[in-house]
């Protein structure tokens, strides 16, 4: 038995919690590597979630599977973090091979381990705990509980905030943030956003939400002068013709319509803004342009040709940004069940502008389209 086989053997038992394996050696297929325990018919298992690019893949490994499969992992490593019921550890792999680890013991060791295949969601605004804004947005009772009819308002808030928190290291730490939220709506998310970044994390940000309907505008901004959020503020305009002078460090969009949704993209690039969270909608304008031959037996019925337009509209909005710089990523929100508006785009300017071959003018010849995104961002 290998040191490393007999380090891991006492790792992979019962009492283990999680893995995380990262440092790459070289770029390769693997970003990351996370490990945790499932149970099922009784029966232990250790779910391996590779990352790869912009998705994850899944497989599970019982109890003798597991120890060959992280030792392949970490030929391509550098670390793994462990964490069981009674020690965490550090294993670092250097470049012959060569294995040291730092084991820590728990001063608690930690009694029970959730085995489930399906745990449970594990919140940033947890039910339970008292949220203020979130009671009088009609999504929680003064005793922290989620009212039922808005649990899925809720849960897009704290998916909401997970993008959020994943874009954190790209923004500065030595000044005040400012963020920008255009088409804010009720703002369930612009609060979300303050409380989670002022309030939790302590971070100094400024948010300005943007909107063209005054009666929404003063309802928010009376909300955030009732709970002290002095760089919250709510302006009454379109976005089109909204100008901002000084640094813009994020642009927020959700659900602007149709090509309100390009404006506030132009306008972020425009800023060299750091980072750019949009949820298009109702994406109409290449809906009306888009020929194609080829593709005729399916454009001819209209519930397709419509979500192929917004398909085609919100890749080339991707395309774009990728053009200016911006390593673009489309996720999804939140669940299809909730809403078929289920898309967002997430863009984070790049340090160095990567080479752009050109392949839009190609796409947009094809279908025969001219979208909003380009005629702005070439101007």
């Amino acid at each position: 038995m290998s040191h490393l086989e007999d380090i891991l053997r006492e790792y992979f038992t019962i009492d283990f919690i999680s893995a995380v394996i990262s440092g790459q050696r070289k770029k390769g297929e693997f970003l990351k590597v996370k490990i945790r325990p499932v149970m099922k018919k009784e029966t232990l298992y250790f779910q391996c979630e590779e990352f790869k690019g912009k998705q994850a893949f899944h497989s599970n490994e019982d109890a003798e599977g597991i120890i060959p499969k992280v030792e392949e992992y970490l030929k391509l490593f550098k670390q793994m973090q462990v964490e069981t019921t009674n020690f965490s550890a550090t294993v670092l792999v250097n470049k012959k091979g060569g294995i040291s680890v730092k084991k820590k013991a728990r001063k608690e060791s930690v009694k029970q381990v959730d085995f489930s295949h399906n745990r449970k969601k594990h919140y940033i605004l947890e039910e339970g705990v008292y949220v203020p804004f979130l009671e009088d947005l009609g999504v929680m009772t003064k005793e922290g509980k989620i009212i039922r009819t808005r649990y899925d308002k809720f849960r897009q808030i704290n998916r909401f905030l997970e993008f959020i928190e994943d874009v954190l290291p790209k923004l500065p730490k030595e000044r005040e943030i400012t963020i920008l939220d255009f088409g804010c709506g009720k703002s369930y998310l612009t609060f979300a956003m303050y409380y989670y970044l002022h309030d939790l994390r302590g971070m100094d940000i400024r948010i300005i939400g943007l909107d063209l309907k005054s009666d929404v505008i003063r309802n928010c901004q009376s909300l955030a002068e009732k709970y002290g959020y002095e760089k919250l503020k709510f302006l009454e305009g379109d976005i089109a013709d909204y100008e901002k002078s000084g640094q813009v460090d994020m642009v927020v969009t959700l659900h602007a319509c149709d090509t309100a949704t390009d404006y506030a993209l132009a306008k972020a690039v425009g800023w060299n803004a750091k980072v750019i969270l949009s949820v298009p909608c109702c994406q109409h304008e290449l809906n009306g342009q888009m020929k194609n031959e080829i593709l005729a037996p399916i454009m001819k019925y209209g519930l397709l040709k419509e979500r192929l337009a917004a398909l085609l509209t919100d890749g080339l909005r991707a395309e774009y940004l990728e053009r200016e710089g911006y390593d673009v990523q489309i996720l999804e929100f939140i669940d299809m069940e909730h809403t078929p508006k289920n898309i967002l785009i997430r863009a984070v300017k790049q340090e160095k502008r990567k080479e752009w071959r050109d392949t839009i003018t190609a796409c947009e010849e094809f279908f025969h389209v001219s979208p909003a995104i380009g005629k702005l961002l070439d101007k």
